[in-house]
């Protein structure tokens, strides 16, 4: 009976003191500002309930009015966030700024991006949250780190989410577009499911309608960005033996990582089912890489010189990699292609001492007939 009239007393606290905010708001004669502030004031009132979506439209509304008004948005929800002893207030300033990311257009999204890089829209909790064991800060604070990440990807053309690409930087070819999975996109992701799994709703989540609201924006985007990683670990997968010695190096460290982060994922998922309340959410189906998988790689460091490719090692890794179900590459076939691979080097005078971390293009061919290699004047007879 204490604690709910402890509740209460400080509902409506926090409802005085949103009504003294507004008010000073209105003083405030700036055209347009003053409704961005009483906007943002509402939307992040003293109560658990989820940022309504009204007020969002609305601050997006005014802001396309007002184009040069991203900064004062910025600072006014980080302000909001700073000063606040109440975590509820602070975790729907968080959410409102996650909101306003998903819902703006690409010119929106690029500037309030631009206002967190210059400083203007923070994403650390104030002082009154550095010290405690409540479950609900705990989240606040992994919240807000997850956002911190999430400012570094933006929303495509196809409404996925995709990692900032840095200027000047244009993959087009195979060899480029290699380069940027290796040492770009998949350390990225796995990055930003790193944040996710940290978010992971333990026994002591908490059960508030905010939090789990807070959780399923983060889940949603997880799929997008897992889905897109599980298809880059199997692009890297078969373009494994078109790297040389260094980009394999790396590309054994990424794989060893995925197979960590997919057991997690895993489980994470499974608590999120069991824990979020909220309907209509599609989970991917976790694809758990074992570190067989990755060792029958890592055998490709210690086999294979650089650049040089054994075909008889290559057919055993093959084997094994068939055998354990992760590639469908077949002995005959990854025998021609390097054969192949071979003589085309031989022909352009290239030597396997290059410098550059991804070979030629090897196309692989999915074959159930075993082939038996003979002269070729028996095969032309054949």
């Amino acid at each position: 009976m204490g604690a709910a009239a402890h509740a209460k007393l400080r509902l409506a606290i926090g409802y005085v003191k949103d009504h003294a905010s507004v008010g000073k708001a209105v003083l405030n004669k700036k055209s347009g500002l003053s409704e961005i502030e009483i906007a943002i004031i509402r939307a992040t009132r003293h109560d658990n309930s989820p940022v309504d979506d009204k007020y969002m439209h609305e601050i997006l509304f005014l802001v396309s009015n007002s184009p040069d008004s991203t900064l004062f948005l910025a600072e006014r929800i980080s302000q909001r966030l700073n000063r606040t002893r109440d975590c509820h207030v602070a975790l729907k300033a968080l959410l409102l700024t996650h909101r306003l990311l998903r819902g703006g257009n690409h010119g929106f999204e690029r500037q309030l991006r631009s206002a967190h890089f210059s400083g203007h829209l923070q994403m650390s909790p104030g002082r009154s949250f550095t010290t405690s064991f409540d479950p609900l800060v705990c989240f606040l604070h992994k919240y807000a780190a997850y956002l911190n990440e999430r400012m570094g990807w933006i929303i495509n053309p196809g409404g996925k989410l995709e990692p900032v690409m840095s200027p000047g930087l244009d993959f087009g070819c195979y060899r480029e577009r290699s380069l940027e999975l290796v040492f770009h996109r998949l350390p990225k992701c796995q990055l930003f499911i790193d944040k996710v799994l940290e978010c992971s709703p333990y026994d002591d989540f908490p059960s508030d309608r905010l939090a789990q609201a807070a959780m399923c924006n983060t889940l949603k985007e997880s799929f997008q960005v897992y889905t897109a990683f599980r298809e880059g670990v199997t692009a890297l997968v078969n373009m494994f033996f078109d790297l040389t010695l260094p980009a394999r190096v790396i590309a054994c460290d990424i794989l060893k990582r995925a197979s960590q982060q997919s057991g997690k994922l895993e489980e994470l998922y499974g608590k999120c089912k069991r824990t979020i309340r909220i309907r209509n959410l599609e989970y991917p189906s976790v694809e758990v890489t074992t570190m067989d998988h990755v060792k029958a790689l890592e055998e490709c460091l210690s086999n294979i010189p650089t650049g040089v490719c054994n075909s008889l090692k290559s057919t055993s890794i093959s084997k094994r990699l068939l055998h354990s179900g992760m590639d469908k590459l077949d002995e005959v076939t990854v025998k021609m292609e390097w054969k192949e691979r071979e003589e085309a080097r031989l022909k352009k005078g290239l030597s396997y001492s290059s410098a550059t971390f991804v070979s030629w293009t090897m196309e692989t061919k999915i074959s159930n007939v075993w082939v038996v290699f003979e002269d070729e004047d028996s095969m032309d007879s054949s």
